[in-house]
């Protein structure tokens, strides 16, 4: 890099501190203008070019922000930039390349907290909690007062079973920020509360304080974990309550959800739709884990992932994403009717490659096999049955009324599509009705693909379903599988608690505590002949 003359410098430093406080305030088309001043005044350095690359950013144009940061990085990396580009990368979902530039980043030492915590973050966000820690743990260390770096390092700590950890600085959160919803959510959920030790006098506290409405529905979500826990049909009051108010926020229909089960029953319906790829080498390793959520998938996945040959991936999106992309649709949402119609042109070979490409990067090293553990690719069995003719597909069933009352019980990723039928308990049951149909589908299209896997029937036999499992996956029997709770991956899933327990019995029936308010659904099941044992 060149040298800069002292009149140039004091001009170059006097824009970037202009172009830094425009974006601090809000004012990301200032921030630009000094941003292109800057980089005017001397194209040989960075701080130009990444000041517009984040400006760009900052009114969502992600995809025109990267080449600009990139040229920052291009002309001297800094930390800030690495990990700013990793953070964009991994917003379009670019993962191998995020990775590998979040690695640099860390790699460069940086010792500012916000650089540090968006490496974490972005190590969090590709599913790498572990290696999330170090920079989470170094940014709380440089600004012991920031609480949301000492949430995130919370979290992290949570994820890859450090409870106590996660515990105190959830705890030490609190104490600066007694209102602090995400904190007083993730405490309620990190283990099992007890008469003695749990927080329901703190939390009901807190809700009469709640600032607005996405704090009041984490904190009844707490509550009515903690309640639950305590045996306290109190629980329920809270959920309704939460996920009436969610429910009306997001504007949510039944008809959303339908019109992509119609969309894919159509879909199906072509007897093409049932041909398998014609890929001479059609890859064996992918383990694909799927079915409601809260039926099992994260204790298969634990159960599976135990095994010497098979690491666990986590919840990938690389199915969704790989449909979307190749189908080429403009809408902003992952899956939509437009999009399940328009996969009808999909080369399953095509198909079949783009998602081992996308999933290559969360891959465990090492591991011959990995697990796919997210629940919603039940939507696309069929793609995957017919783009990945070799891969294994596992799909759990759980006692329809325990599976509507753990939806919606769970707080999920608010603003998640996926999830937005499990703020009504009747909206659950009509999605539990789809589900199963479409698995009959799938059933009489790809008979002998899904192995679907009772919860009830792994509890009440453990090592014969797990026998059953492995060899549905093609694997040897691996006594360490019985052991998954000593499975020490991170988790990231509300079953984070449960699956470093031993297998137990305490979820199953846990619908019949709330059988009064769930007795509309039971009827309703019983009309639709769904069966209910």
């Amino acid at each position: 890099m060149k040298q800069t003359s002292p009149p140039l410098q004091t001009s170059l430093n006097s824009l970037e501190t202009q172009a830094r406080s425009a974006l601090k305030r809000g004012d990301p088309g200032a921030a630009a203008s000094a941003a292109k001043a800057l980089v005017l005044e001397d194209t040989s350095q960075p701080a130009g070019y990444f000041l517009l690359g984040i400006a760009a950013a900052e009114t969502g144009q992600v995809a025109k922000a990267i080449p600009l940061i990139q040229a920052a990085v291009d002309r001297g990396p800094v930390a800030e930039h690495v990990a700013q580009l990793a953070r964009l990368l991994s917003l379009l979902r670019r993962d191998g390349e995020a990775a590998e530039t979040a690695r640099k980043a860390l790699a460069l030492n940086p010792d500012d907290a916000r650089t540090l915590d968006t490496i974490g973050c972005v190590l969090a966000r590709l599913g790498d909690h572990e290696g999330s820690i170090e920079p989470f743990r170094k940014a709380v260390s440089s600004e012991p007062d920031n609480g949301d770096y000492r949430y995130n390092f919370a979290a992290a700590c949570g994820f890859t079973g450090r409870v106590e950890e996660a515990r105190s600085a959830y705890e030490h959160v609190l104490a600066a920020d007694h209102g602090n919803a995400r904190a007083h959510y993730a405490l309620a959920i990190l283990s099992r509360q007890t008469a003695k030790n749990n927080h329901v006098t703190r939390l009901k506290t807190a809700l009469l304080h709640a600032g607005n409405s996405d704090d009041a529905l984490r904190i009844h979500y707490a509550l009515a974990k903690e309640l639950e826990d305590l045996g306290d049909s109190e629980a329920f009051t809270h959920l309704s309550a939460a996920n009436d108010a969610h429910k009306r926020s997001i504007g949510y229909s039944f008809a959303q959800d339908e019109a992509i089960f119609d969309a894919i029953e159509a879909l199906f319906a072509d007897p093409a739709q049932s041909v398998a790829s014609s890929s001479k080498t059609p890859d064996d390793a992918p383990i694909f884990i799927v079915g409601m959520p809260r039926t099992g998938t994260t204790l298969v996945d634990r159960i599976i992932s135990s095994h010497s040959d098979v690491g666990s991936a986590g919840e990938l999106q690389a199915m969704p994403i790989a449909v979307k992309r190749l189908a080429g649709t403009p809408s902003r949402t992952v899956l939509d009717p437009e999009t399940i119609a328009t996969s009808h042109g999909i080369d399953p070979a095509h198909l079949g490659a783009a998602y081992i490409a996308q999933a290559s990067h969360h891959r465990p090293a090492g591991k011959p096999r990995f697990t796919d553990k997210l629940p919603a690719n039940f939507l696309y069995i069929g793609h995957i049955a017919r783009a990945l003719p070799n891969a294994r597909i596992v799909c759990l069933r759980r006692n329809p009324m325990d599976t509507v009352w753990s939806n919606y019980k769970n707080l999920f990723a608010s603003q998640s599509a996926y999830y937005a039928y499990s703020y009504d308990l009747m909206d659950t049951a009509r999605y539990y009705a789809r589900f199963n149909r479409l698995m009959a589908m799938w059933r009489q299209l790809f008979p002998g693909r899904v192995l679907e896997l009772s919860y009830e029937e792994l509890v009440a036999d453990q090592e014969a379903q797990t026998r059953r499992l492995l060899d549905h996956c093609g694997l040897e029997w691996d006594a360490a599988c019985l052991s998954f709770h000593q499975n020490s991956a991170a988790v990231a899933t509300p079953s984070a608690a449960q699956v470093r327990r031993p297998l137990n019995s305490d979820a199953i029936g846990k619908w019949r505590v709330h059988a009064q308010h769930l007795e509309p659904v039971h009827a309703w099941f019983e009309a639709e002949n769904i069966a209910l044992d």
